[in-house]
């Protein structure tokens, strides 16, 4: 019988204790698939894990979070897909909670699928832009990119409020080698800047590898609720309280507004920037949605000046893309794009019928299946595009106002 010395028997019941326990069912509920994650504390696992149900597609439809004494949790997701049924890959779910989740329980980088698979090979120039959105502004970064020989390898753009935040992996588009020198960041920076019109703020360039990548959307979070102007220019269309419960030692977070994806992410991200724990929580939804605007997926050979190319077209068609992925895999370019009129609103079906013909019915398709569209009206879609960002401003402005959110310190 192998025997182990008294410290390696304790690492391994640390590490059997550590580790997060995730069970997905479909046959638990009749309308929606049952996730139940089970693990010690850990500030961070939470978000770790509605940022892998974000990551996946899914869509939170109620569940509730419990802590007994701060030490354990168990958290239980009612799920969907976006057409409001079951998850039909259940253990591709499962398999991707769990690898999240174990990397976050061993405080290892997390490798998601949102994580750029590129980056994980070799370092990467990271461009972390933010300013002042407007129809083509995407059209009109790959363009620069595309001219200063910059191969974008993969991205991930948002707008809120009036603003844009993206981050972009480059590098040298002849050698595929890391862009590391300063002459040549300098100059990317200054074209860029131009373009974003957002000041000394408007680019930044950093060298990253593996460990340093990170969550793309909690980084794109950061970045729009630091910018004062989203903040200002949104309307403040959530309805959040906050409530001292002096005898128990914490304060309850009350938030009451139209769905849409990302609503969970957004509240968790928000209070565990700010160093804060949920110890309990409920929460349920209506079936409502945000209307994103029509997804598009493009998947084709990759080559020199695509994004610039595809950009262009939408661009001249009077589309606005208000949230872009970017991905490269081999020789491979799988994009997504979610388009809308440069007012807004959706996208004439003829619009997009001739953006397809003229980009390649092979290459590009409308995703009806994961956002399928829904009617409402525009008052409610204004409302809905608004909220991303300001719903996690006005969180923090309560917690840091009322101060009686209990901390992870």
């Amino acid at each position: 019988m192998e025997r182990y010395h008294p410290s390696e028997v304790y690492e391994l019941f640390v590490r059997h204790m550590n580790t997060p326990r995730v069970v997905v069912d479909n046959g638990a509920c009749e309308t929606a698939t049952l996730v139940q994650v089970h693990s010690a504390r850990k500030h961070g696992v939470l978000l770790e894990a509605v940022a892998a149900l974000s990551d996946h597609g899914v869509c939170v439809r109620k569940g509730y979070i419990s802590s007994d004494d701060g030490r354990w949790f168990m958290d239980v997701f009612h799920v969907t897909d976006a057409a409001g049924r079951k998850v039909a890959d259940a253990d591709k779910l499962l398999a991707r909670l769990e690898s999240a989740l174990s990397a976050a329980a061993d405080a290892l980088p997390r490798a998601a699928a949102c994580d750029p698979p590129q980056a994980k090979e070799r370092r990467l120039c990271l461009l972390e832009l933010l300013g002042v959105d407007r129809p083509g502004l995407l059209s009109e970064v790959f363009a620069v990119l595309h001219d200063l020989r910059c191969g974008t390898v993969d991205a991930r753009a948002w707008t809120h409020g009036g603003r844009v935040a993206a981050l972009v992996f480059v590098r040298d588009e002849d050698t595929g080698a890391p862009i590391s020198e300063p002459a040549r960041i300098r100059r990317i920076e200054s074209r860029l800047r131009h373009v974003l019109r957002g000041g000394a703020r408007g680019a930044r360039t950093v060298l990253v590898d593996a460990a340093a990548v990170g969550n793309l959307d909690r980084r794109l979070h950061q970045l729009l609720n630091e910018d004062g102007e989203a903040g200002r220019r949104a309307p403040p269309t959530p309805a959040v309280a906050v409530q001292e419960w002096g005898e128990r030692g914490y304060s309850v977070v009350t938030v009451s507004c139209r769905d849409r994806p990302k609503l969970l992410f957004d509240v968790v991200c928000t209070l565990t920037d700010l160093d804060y724990v949920v110890y309990h929580g409920t929460f349920d939804t209506d079936g409502d949605h945000a209307q994103q605007g029509v997804r598009l997926e493009l998947r084709i050979t990759d080559r020199r000046g695509l994004l610039a190319y595809v950009t262009r077209v939408f661009r001249e068609n009077s589309l606005s893309v208000t949230h872009a992925e970017i991905t490269t895999r081999d020789d491979m370019a799988l994009n997504v794009f979610h388009v809308t009129d440069v007012a807004g609103r959706p996208a004439d079906p003829k619009t997009i019928d001739e953006v397809i013909h003229g980009i390649g019915t092979d290459s590009l398709r409308v995703d009806e299946e994961r956002w399928p569209r829904l009617c409402s009206t525009e008052g409610d879609d204004a409302a809905a595009g608004a909220g991303l960002f300001s719903l996690g401003s006005l969180v923090k402005k309560n917690l840091l106002k009322v101060g009686l959110i209990r901390s992870c310190s």
